[in-house]
């Protein structure tokens, strides 16, 4: 083959390669099959204060565990096998995943004793798929039945110019919104730029290697009695989630997310390493209710480190965990 002709060649190839990724990104449907169920759920299940052994749970572990009900994810329509979590994700509902583009098909069955719904933050929908006001076909599911609402992850719900490669939306229940988060019915949505995905079949961002999902909120147990206050993270504390772990180097992207009421005021603080916060470089990320971000970290230094609220008063109360960096 002379050099012309081989020239030639490799100039066509590169032609047809630019060409078919130059069309546009098939938009999928993403679906997912959700039951609300109750459960018990215990706040501390190692019985003890993993980040100060000496001090014990206070009056926040005389009663540890309590009914809850919660979002379990399902592997198809038969609600046979649930899908598997990370230890992390603790009291969250499963995390769903879309692309710029995508549409969201969420089958919802209410296997509980009460009408419950999911709505989402940010994702655009009609009034049958808000989950919430009163009214529309999905705003309140019977127990026992089921409904599947459709969520499309537009150009609105997507990254924001100043945002990194995928940003995080909340659901939740929002027949009785006062009090369905306070049961467990919460879980995280994450969208990732067009483009920026690891594959069709994996919405993931391409430029990240772990993601994690912290949510900060005090769970009112006891009708406001501090025992009963539960300053948790993903539903533990006093270090009891586990499952944080990374190495150093690695392109982490924390989502953080918080619900409650006017004391869930959070400083989401972790030792030894910093975040970049849209730009802003920091160790420390304030959430109020209702507040959802994403910031990006690359682990400089090997440890098991503290990861917590950086109120005094939460700090006390448990709100507190550890993660991990290896070598």
């Amino acid at each position: 083959m002379n050099s012309n002709y081989a020239g030639r060649i490799t100039a066509l190839i590169a032609f047809v390669m630019g060409c078919w990724m130059s069309f546009p990104t098939q938009a999928a449907v993403r679906e997912y099959w959700i039951a609300a169920e109750k459960t018990t759920w215990n706040y501390a299940p190692s019985g003890r204060n993993l980040i100060k052994p000496d001090a014990g749970l206070g009056v926040w572990g005389e009663t540890p565990a309590y009914t809850k009900y919660r979002y379990i994810g399902y592997t198809d329509g038969s609600y046979a096998k649930p899908l598997a979590q990370p230890e992390w994700m603790g009291i969250l509902g499963p995390q769903l995943r879309a692309v710029v583009g995508d549409t969201l098909k969420i089958h919802f069955l209410n296997k509980t004793d009460r009408p419950l719904s999911m709505h989402p933050h940010g994702m655009l929908y009609d009034k049958n798929s808000e989950g919430a006001d009163g009214s529309g076909a999905g705003a309140s599911v019977p127990p026992g039945k089921s409904y599947t609402y459709t969520w499309v992850a537009d150009e609105d719900a997507g990254p924001g110019p100043a945002d990194p490669s995928s940003i995080v939306w909340l659901y939740h229940s929002h027949v009785m919104e006062e009090e369905e988060p306070n049961l467990g019915l919460i879980g995280t949505i994450v969208i990732t730029r067009k483009g920026m995905a690891r594959s069709a079949s994996n919405p993931a961002p391409s430029d990240v290697d772990q993601e994690f999902t912290s949510l900060y909120m005090i769970f009112n147990e006891e009708e406001g009695k501090e025992g009963g206050m539960k300053h948790a993270i993903n539903g533990r504390i006093f270090g009891n989630l586990d499952g944080y772990e990374t190495r150093l180097g690695k392109r982490v992207r924390w989502h953080i997310v918080a619900l409650g009421n006017e004391t869930d005021n959070h400083t989401v603080h972790w030792h030894g390493q910093t975040v970049l916060d849209h730009g802003r470089r920091t160790d420390v990320i304030e959430v109020l209710p209702a507040s959802m971000t994403s910031v990006d970290m690359v682990p400089r230094s090997a440890g098991h480190w503290l990861f917590h609220c950086h109120v005094d008063d939460h700090m006390m109360a448990g709100m507190a965990t550890r993660w991990r960096v290896l070598p």
